[in-house]
Order: C-alpha cells, then structure tokens, then sequence
C-alpha cells in the first residue's frame, strides 16, 4: 500500500501559502505534496495582488510526523513562504461538537409564562402526581447519559475523564445524526465502581437511557451489572454490545458469502476484554457451538485454575475441543477468526492454515490485528475498522438505532434477544443481490440502518 493510499482526513491540514503572482507556483506545491506522499484535497486563492498570492492549500497526511513532511515540502518550492498552518481536527472541536438548543419559541411574555414560570409549576404539580407521565412531558423520553470515566479510550487506554470528552461529544452527535435522540456527555471524576454506579442512580431520573462508554474491563462488567439491577431504564455498554451486534450481523452475511452456517463453524476470538467477552456470549445465544477464546498467553482452558475470574467464566462456556496453545495452534483449521485485541498479533501467514473460504475480522483500533489487505491474500472475506477498506464493522451501525428502539417502546432493559433481533435486521439491510465479499455490511450512512435496528428492537 502507498503512503498517499494510507492519508487520512484525521490528519488534514491547511497552510497559508505566501508566493509570487504565479500559478505555476501553486502547481508546483501541489506536485511537491503529491511527492512527498499527500493528497491534496483543496486549493483556494485567499487573497491576490500584483505583488503576491495567498493561498490555502489543504492536504491528508498518514499522521503528525508526515503532516510536517508535506509542510517542509511546501515551504522548499522556490518563492513560497509557509505562514502558517492550521490542524483541521482540531478546528473541528473548537468549543466543542455539540450544544444545546430550544424546541420552543421564547419570543414573548406569554411564551416565556407557559415554557418556564409559572405555567411549567402546572406540568411539575402533574408529573410528582402522575410519575408515569415523566417521558411523555419532559426531554427524559428522548435522552440518553453517554457516561465514561475515561479508562479505556479508544486506543488511547486511561487517559482520564477530561481527555475522555470529546470522544463522548462524538457519540452524542452520532445519537442526534443518526436517530434523533439527545444524549448527553457525562465525564466522571473517579474509577471506583461504587461512586461511578451511585453516580449514575442518581442522575438516572433525567434520563431514558444509559450508555456506558469506554470503562476498562473487569469494571465495566460489575457496573453495568450493578446498573441493571437498581434501574428502571435500559443501560447498555456500547464497547461490549455495540461491538457485539454489528460483529453477529457482518458475520451473518460474511458466512452466507462463503456458504457456511454459524453452528458448524469453527470461530476463534482474540480478546478476553468487554468486547471479546460480549461477542462471545452473543454468537452463542446465536447458536456457534465451538468457540475458542485466546488472549495474550493463548488459548482459554477450562482445565487452567490460573485464569482470572472474567477469564474463567468465558472458558466455562467456550473451547469445546479443549484447544491448548497459542493463536496460531487455534486457528489451525478455523473458519472465522475475530479479534478485538491489539496490533499486529496475526501473522498473515497463519490464515492459510485456517479452513477454505476462512473469514477474519481484525477490529482493534486504531490499528488491526493484521494488516487487512495482507489478510486478502488469504481470506475469502476480510473486516476491519478501519474506514479505508472494505467491511468497516463500526458501532455507530448499532447504538442509534438501538436506543431509539429502546426509548420508543419505553424499555427498562436491553435483553439478549433484543441484540439477536438487532443484527439480524442489520444484516438483512444489505440485500442478496448486494452482498459480496467485499460488501457484507452496510454503510453506517445508509438511511435504512437505525430505522431496521429500532424496529427490530421495538418488537420484544
């Protein structure tokens, strides 16, 4: 793969270009860029003179270090002065990604007696009389506490609730972008299950749902259990169910590409954590039959007393044959491989002693577990994360439509059976005559998505 072929617009800058009256010139920066690996996307003229031009050039780069690359390319064209440059992600986040707006108009005195004093003293008198009526009268029935605290984001691991906020202000444009749901970042300021769990019981009254974000394993487990148990609102854990019900549906399709069924195939997963764990418990509740799950040291036996508790519960449920071994003595012979571990475990080599027509899904973020386009010349059908090749497996195919279900049947718990439906409608949106090995996910901006996941939702 090409340098220019990794760019991404994660890392896209503009430079204000000061040169000579001469758009040759301007060529001649786009040319340097294109050599030293960029892809120029825009080029706009900011100010013109007899004396000079300036110029807004905006590119892609691979990362930080080659987004200075481009810059030095630029500035060592003859007659061109870089001015300055501006981060485009992080122009984005200026103020931040999301703000609070009003349904109604305040325009006058009357308006203003009837949206807030004293016409709303009328509406709080009702609801303490008339609990049941709180999500019909208030946002509660249309929002969502998009609660972290920091501990495992994204690739980024423990970087604490303030760094934890944009990540959360993401996923409450998603929530709005995607089904129109109001969702809120909630950014705590502790890792202790017990505060974290009091926290949100007692902020649960403004809200009509709970989306756990980006909390490490083992916590988020007993959190989330916690959580269920105590309120009358669904909590859903998105790292681990998300993951989950986007992974059943891609492998769904994935399957019916090669011909097989899922109770008689062969999966490995790699990654004991949230999301390997919640994968697991859904392909099961989705009929798979032999499962093996590795972590770093490799195959989980139900024979090693070593094994953590988490670690042990899965082994209790999973590896049927007993597999012993590291990753590559199980995928010795396996139909589908699916990891949501770390970089660069998977020897592309090792899919070749995988079953014919072998599937894998390399999910770790921000890089795979194997190269995917490596992985091509060996797998009948590859998924990954990432945005630039095919079958991006991506939660936001999930959670949208998945609260909005939620908040529409007003539900007090997401079920297993609730995440079976879920993908199964997810995958049914890409039709048979759409699916191919290259396409056995839909797009996460295709219209149908969150409306077939919260219908599918909505059915239980």
């Amino acid at each position: 793969m090409s340098r220019a072929a990794a760019t991404t617009s994660s890392y896209s800058i503009t430079m204000r270009l000061h040169t000579a009256p001469d758009h040759g010139v301007v060529g001649a920066v786009a040319t340097a860029i294109a050599e030293a690996g960029g892809i120029v996307t825009a080029i706009d003229v900011a100010e013109s003179s007899h004396e000079r031009l300036v110029v807004d050039v905006t590119c892609s780069a691979v990362d930080a270090d080659h987004a200075e690359e481009l810059q030095t390319a630029a500035g060592a064209v003859p007659g061109v002065t870089v001015h300055k440059t501006s981060d485009r992600v992080f122009l984005l986040h200026i103020g931040g990604k999301i703000e609070v707006s009003s349904k109604v108009a305040l325009r006058n005195r009357d308006d203003l007696s009837m949206a807030y004093t004293p016409g709303v003293g009328r509406v709080s008198k009702a609801l303490a009389e008339h609990p049941e009526d709180v999500r019909r009268l208030t946002v509660k029935g249309n929002s969502v506490a998009v609660v972290t605290d920091g501990s495992a984001v994204l690739g980024l691991g423990n970087i604490g609730p303030g760094a934890a906020l944009p990540v959360m202000e993401g996923k409450a444009a998603l929530f709005k972008r995607f089904a129109d749901i109001d969702a809120w970042p909630i950014c705590l300021d502790t890792q202790d299950a017990d505060e974290i769990v009091r926290a949100v019981e007692l902020i649960a009254p403004g809200f009509g749902g709970i989306n756990l974000e980006d909390i490490a394993a083992p916590r988020c487990f007993e959190i989330e259990q916690r959580l269920r148990a105590s309120l009358d609102i669904p909590v859903f854990h998105d790292d681990q169910h998300g993951t989950a019900i986007v992974v059943l549906a891609a492998l769904t399709n994935a399957l019916r590409v090669v011909g097989k069924e899922l109770d008689s195939s062969r999966v490995v997963v790699a990654g004991a954590g949230a999301a390997g764990t919640a994968i697991v418990t859904l392909l099961l509740a989705a009929g798979a039959a032999d499962v093996v799950v590795c972590d770093k040291d490799g195959a989980l036996s139900r024979d090693d007393a070593s094994l953590p508790p988490a670690q042990a519960r899965l082994a209790e449920v999973t590896n049927p044959r007993n597999v012993t071994g590291d990753l590559h003595a199980a995928l010795t012979g396996a139909d589908v491989f699916v990891g949501v571990s770390a970089p660069n475990i998977l020897d592309p080599e090792w899919i070749a002693d995988m079953a014919e027509g072998a599937v894998v899904f390399a999910l770790a973020n921000p890089d795979p577990e194997v190269d995917p386009g490596e992985a091509a010349k060996h797998a009948a059908v590859v998924a990954s994360g990432r945005s630039d090749y095919p079958n991006q497996i991506n939660n936001v195919l999930a959670f949208p439509g998945v609260f909005r279900g939620l908040l529409d049947a007003r539900a007090r718990d997401v079920t297993v059976e609730m995440m079976l439906r879920a993908a199964h409608a997810l995958a049914h949106v890409v039709a048979d005559h759409e699916l191919n090995p290259s396409f056995i996910i839909p797009s996460v901006f295709h219209p149908d998505v969150p409306g077939a996941v919260a219908a599918a939702i909505r059915e239980g």
